[in-house]
Protein backbone atom coordinates (compact mmCIF):
# COMPACT_ATOMS: atom_id res chain seq x y z
CA UNK A 1 0.00 0.00 0.00
CA UNK A 2 1.59 3.39 -1.04
CA UNK A 3 -0.60 6.12 -0.64
CA UNK A 4 -3.22 6.66 2.17
CA UNK A 5 -5.22 9.33 3.23
CA UNK A 6 -7.51 9.66 5.85
CA UNK A 7 -9.83 11.97 7.96
CA UNK A 8 -10.73 11.62 11.87
CA UNK A 9 -13.71 14.07 13.15
CA UNK A 10 -13.44 16.17 10.31
CA UNK A 11 -16.89 15.03 8.86
CA UNK A 12 -20.48 15.20 11.20
CA UNK A 13 -21.84 12.46 8.92
CA UNK A 14 -18.39 10.53 8.27
CA UNK A 15 -15.80 10.90 11.31
CA UNK A 16 -13.98 8.71 9.85
CA UNK A 17 -12.98 8.27 6.26
CA UNK A 18 -10.20 6.79 4.31
CA UNK A 19 -8.76 6.25 0.91
CA UNK A 20 -6.12 4.27 -0.33
CA UNK A 21 -4.25 3.27 -2.92
CA UNK A 22 -2.13 -0.40 -3.11
CA UNK A 23 1.05 -0.23 -5.89
CA UNK A 24 2.40 -3.77 -6.19
CA UNK A 25 4.32 -5.44 -8.62
CA UNK A 26 1.52 -7.19 -10.93
CA UNK A 27 2.99 -10.79 -10.65
CA UNK A 28 2.42 -10.83 -7.01
CA UNK A 29 -1.09 -13.04 -6.34
CA UNK A 30 -3.52 -11.42 -4.38
CA UNK A 31 -7.35 -11.81 -3.73
CA UNK A 32 -10.01 -9.16 -4.28
CA UNK A 33 -11.39 -7.55 -0.80
CA UNK A 34 -14.09 -10.24 1.10
CA UNK A 35 -14.62 -11.53 4.67
CA UNK A 36 -12.39 -13.97 5.13
CA UNK A 37 -13.09 -18.17 4.87
CA UNK A 38 -10.26 -19.03 8.09
CA UNK A 39 -11.39 -15.38 9.59
CA UNK A 40 -14.33 -14.50 9.09
CA UNK A 41 -14.74 -11.46 10.92
CA UNK A 42 -12.06 -10.00 8.87
CA UNK A 43 -13.10 -7.92 5.73
CA UNK A 44 -9.81 -7.21 3.59
CA UNK A 45 -7.98 -8.06 0.41
CA UNK A 46 -5.54 -10.95 0.96
CA UNK A 47 -1.86 -11.53 0.01
CA UNK A 48 -1.76 -15.01 -1.03
CA UNK A 49 1.61 -14.99 -1.65
CA UNK A 50 2.56 -14.39 2.27
CA UNK A 51 -1.37 -14.67 2.91
CA UNK A 52 -1.16 -11.07 4.97
CA UNK A 53 -3.05 -7.87 3.91
CA UNK A 54 -1.73 -4.39 3.40
CA UNK A 55 -5.35 -3.22 4.90
CA UNK A 56 -8.78 -4.23 6.02
CA UNK A 57 -11.06 -3.82 8.84
CA UNK A 58 -13.76 -6.58 10.96
CA UNK A 59 -16.97 -6.44 12.67
CA UNK A 60 -15.64 -5.30 16.03
CA UNK A 61 -14.73 -1.63 14.02
CA UNK A 62 -10.72 -2.91 13.95
CA UNK A 63 -8.93 -0.75 10.63
CA UNK A 64 -5.26 -1.06 10.34
CA UNK A 65 -3.50 -0.31 6.99
CA UNK A 66 0.26 -0.74 6.22
CA UNK A 67 3.06 0.72 4.13
CA UNK A 68 6.77 0.33 3.40
CA UNK A 69 9.09 2.48 4.26
CA UNK A 70 10.97 3.56 1.23
CA UNK A 71 14.96 4.19 1.91
CA UNK A 72 18.07 2.51 0.13
CA UNK A 73 19.13 0.91 3.67
CA UNK A 74 15.93 -1.77 3.29
CA UNK A 75 16.76 -2.29 -0.02
CA UNK A 76 17.47 -6.06 -0.80
CA UNK A 77 17.05 -6.98 2.55
CA UNK A 78 14.78 -10.37 3.49
CA UNK A 79 12.68 -10.15 6.36
CA UNK A 80 9.16 -11.93 7.56
CA UNK A 81 6.10 -10.50 5.52
CA UNK A 82 5.05 -7.30 6.26
CA UNK A 83 1.00 -7.99 6.00
CA UNK A 84 0.85 -10.36 8.88
CA UNK A 85 1.72 -7.37 10.93
CA UNK A 86 -2.09 -6.46 9.85
CA UNK A 87 -4.27 -9.44 9.85
CA UNK A 88 -2.33 -10.30 13.18
CA UNK A 89 -3.96 -7.59 14.68
CA UNK A 90 -7.42 -7.81 13.07
CA UNK A 91 -7.35 -11.27 14.17
CA UNK A 92 -6.68 -10.69 17.80
CA UNK A 93 -8.46 -9.19 21.25
CA UNK A 94 -6.01 -6.62 21.96
CA UNK A 95 -6.17 -2.75 21.67
CA UNK A 96 -4.22 -0.66 18.84
CA UNK A 97 -1.52 0.45 21.31
CA UNK A 98 -1.06 -2.70 22.75
CA UNK A 99 -0.38 -4.26 19.95
CA UNK A 100 2.11 -2.36 18.76
CA UNK A 101 3.87 -3.08 21.81
CA UNK A 102 3.58 -6.82 21.80
CA UNK A 103 5.24 -6.87 18.52
CA UNK A 104 8.45 -9.03 18.64
CA UNK A 105 11.76 -8.24 16.94
CA UNK A 106 10.57 -5.43 14.74
CA UNK A 107 13.67 -4.81 13.40
CA UNK A 108 13.15 -7.98 11.97
CA UNK A 109 11.27 -6.76 9.33
CA UNK A 110 11.93 -4.83 6.66
CA UNK A 111 10.78 -0.73 6.75
CA UNK A 112 7.32 -0.75 7.53
CA UNK A 113 4.77 2.20 8.66
CA UNK A 114 2.14 0.72 10.37
CA UNK A 115 -1.75 1.87 11.48
CA UNK A 116 -3.82 0.04 13.96
CA UNK A 117 -6.90 0.73 15.95
CA UNK A 118 -10.38 1.76 15.24
CA UNK A 119 -12.00 4.95 13.87
CA UNK A 120 -12.17 6.48 17.15
CA UNK A 121 -8.63 6.03 18.17
CA UNK A 122 -5.59 4.81 16.09
CA UNK A 123 -1.78 4.61 16.57
CA UNK A 124 1.16 5.08 14.41
CA UNK A 125 4.10 2.91 14.42
CA UNK A 126 7.07 2.53 12.08
CA UNK A 127 10.37 0.23 13.00
CA UNK A 128 12.22 2.76 11.18
CA UNK A 129 12.16 5.04 14.16
CA UNK A 130 10.56 2.68 16.42
CA UNK A 131 7.92 5.07 18.08
CA UNK A 132 4.36 4.73 18.82
CA UNK A 133 2.30 7.48 18.21
CA UNK A 134 -1.64 8.24 18.84
CA UNK A 135 -2.88 9.97 16.14
CA UNK A 136 -4.72 12.58 16.35
CA UNK A 137 -8.01 14.37 14.71
CA UNK A 138 -7.36 15.93 11.77
CA UNK A 139 -6.67 15.47 7.90
CA UNK A 140 -3.89 12.78 7.51
CA UNK A 141 -1.51 11.15 4.58
CA UNK A 142 1.54 8.17 4.58
CA UNK A 143 3.17 6.97 1.49
CA UNK A 144 6.51 5.59 1.88
CA UNK A 145 7.98 8.11 4.50
CA UNK A 146 6.50 9.10 8.11
CA UNK A 147 2.87 9.86 8.86
CA UNK A 148 2.29 13.16 7.33
CA UNK A 149 5.78 14.00 5.61
CA UNK A 150 5.67 16.73 2.98
CA UNK A 151 5.81 14.78 -0.88
CA UNK A 152 3.74 16.34 -3.41
CA UNK A 153 1.16 13.18 -3.81
CA UNK A 154 0.63 13.23 -0.29
CA UNK A 155 -0.21 16.97 0.24
CA UNK A 156 -2.07 17.18 -3.18
CA UNK A 157 -3.94 14.22 -1.67
CA UNK A 158 -4.54 15.58 2.16
CA UNK A 159 -5.54 19.24 0.57
CA UNK A 160 -8.06 17.47 -1.88
CA UNK A 161 -9.81 15.09 1.03
CA UNK A 162 -10.33 17.97 2.99
CA UNK A 163 -11.83 20.15 -0.37
CA UNK A 164 -14.44 16.96 -0.58
CA UNK A 165 -15.20 17.07 3.16
CA UNK A 166 -15.70 20.70 3.02
CA UNK A 167 -18.20 21.10 0.17
CA UNK A 168 -19.95 17.53 2.12
CA UNK A 169 -19.16 15.55 -1.05
CA UNK A 170 -18.56 11.87 -0.03
CA UNK A 171 -19.60 9.66 -3.18
CA UNK A 172 -17.64 7.28 -3.93
CA UNK A 173 -16.99 8.50 -7.51
CA UNK A 174 -15.68 11.62 -5.95
CA UNK A 175 -13.40 10.24 -3.63
CA UNK A 176 -11.85 7.68 -5.98
CA UNK A 177 -11.06 10.04 -8.56
CA UNK A 178 -8.85 11.80 -5.79
CA UNK A 179 -6.90 8.46 -5.99
CA UNK A 180 -7.17 8.11 -9.79
CA UNK A 181 -4.39 11.12 -10.35
CA UNK A 182 -1.76 9.83 -12.73
CA UNK A 183 0.15 13.05 -13.21
CA UNK A 184 3.62 13.65 -11.66
CA UNK A 185 5.49 15.55 -9.31
CA UNK A 186 7.61 18.40 -10.77
CA UNK A 187 11.03 17.22 -10.69
CA UNK A 188 12.11 19.64 -8.16
CA UNK A 189 9.49 18.51 -5.52
CA UNK A 190 10.46 15.19 -5.82
CA UNK A 191 11.65 13.24 -2.79
CA UNK A 192 14.97 11.09 -2.65
CA UNK A 193 14.40 8.17 -1.64
CA UNK A 194 17.37 6.22 -3.48
CA UNK A 195 15.36 4.21 -6.48
CA UNK A 196 16.80 7.26 -8.92
CA UNK A 197 15.17 10.32 -10.65
CA UNK A 198 13.42 8.34 -13.58
CA UNK A 199 11.71 5.85 -10.90
CA UNK A 200 11.08 8.64 -8.40
CA UNK A 201 8.98 10.00 -10.76
CA UNK A 202 7.00 7.33 -11.75
CA UNK A 203 6.12 6.83 -8.50
CA UNK A 204 5.18 10.64 -7.75
CA UNK A 205 2.02 9.94 -8.85
CA UNK A 206 -1.27 8.79 -7.02
CA UNK A 207 -1.92 6.25 -9.20
CA UNK A 208 0.83 4.53 -10.95
CA UNK A 209 0.44 2.71 -14.20
CA UNK A 210 3.00 0.59 -15.73
CA UNK A 211 2.83 -3.08 -17.27
CA UNK A 212 5.39 -4.95 -14.49
CA UNK A 213 4.29 -2.33 -11.45
CA UNK A 214 1.51 -0.14 -10.46
CA UNK A 215 -1.77 1.05 -8.63
CA UNK A 216 -3.62 -2.57 -8.17
CA UNK A 217 -6.46 -1.40 -5.99
CA UNK A 218 -8.18 1.89 -4.63
CA UNK A 219 -10.17 1.39 -1.68
CA UNK A 220 -12.39 3.75 0.46
CA UNK A 221 -13.60 3.17 4.26
CA UNK A 222 -16.17 5.73 5.86
CA UNK A 223 -17.59 5.18 9.01
CA UNK A 224 -20.36 7.06 9.81
CA UNK A 225 -21.31 8.79 12.90
CA UNK A 226 -23.64 5.69 14.05
CA UNK A 227 -20.81 3.08 13.23
CA UNK A 228 -21.99 1.74 9.91
CA UNK A 229 -18.73 0.91 8.07
CA UNK A 230 -19.36 1.55 3.92
CA UNK A 231 -15.96 -0.38 2.42
CA UNK A 232 -15.76 -0.31 -1.12
CA UNK A 233 -12.52 -1.79 -3.47
CA UNK A 234 -11.66 -1.09 -7.42
CA UNK A 235 -9.06 -3.35 -9.20
CA UNK A 236 -7.24 -2.34 -11.62
CA UNK A 237 -5.76 -4.89 -14.19
CA UNK A 238 -1.82 -3.97 -15.92
CA UNK A 239 -3.19 -1.72 -19.21
CA UNK A 240 -4.87 0.84 -15.60
CA UNK A 241 -8.49 -0.35 -16.48
CA UNK A 242 -11.18 -1.54 -13.68
CA UNK A 243 -11.33 -5.34 -13.72
CA UNK A 244 -13.50 -5.43 -10.58
CA UNK A 245 -15.44 -3.56 -7.61
CA UNK A 246 -16.57 -5.01 -4.33
CA UNK A 247 -18.88 -3.08 -1.82
CA UNK A 248 -19.62 -3.69 1.48
CA UNK A 249 -21.65 -2.01 4.53
CA UNK A 250 -21.58 -3.67 8.04
CA UNK A 251 -22.17 -2.26 11.13
CA UNK A 252 -19.67 -2.75 13.61
CA UNK A 253 -19.62 -3.04 17.32
CA UNK A 254 -17.81 -0.87 18.66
Amino acid sequence: MCLCLFAINESDEFPFILIANRDEYRKRPAAKADFWKDEPNVLAGRDLEGMGTWLGTNKAGKIAFLTNYRHPDFFGRKGPTRGTLVSNFLTSDVDGESYLKSIENPEAYNGFNLVVGTSKKLFFYSNVENEIKTITSGIHGLSNAFLDTSWPKVDDGKAKLKAAIEANSFETENLFSILHDSSFAKEADLPQTGVGPEFEKLLSAKFINTPDYGTVCSTIIKVDRNGTCFFNERTFDAEGNESEKVAFELRTES
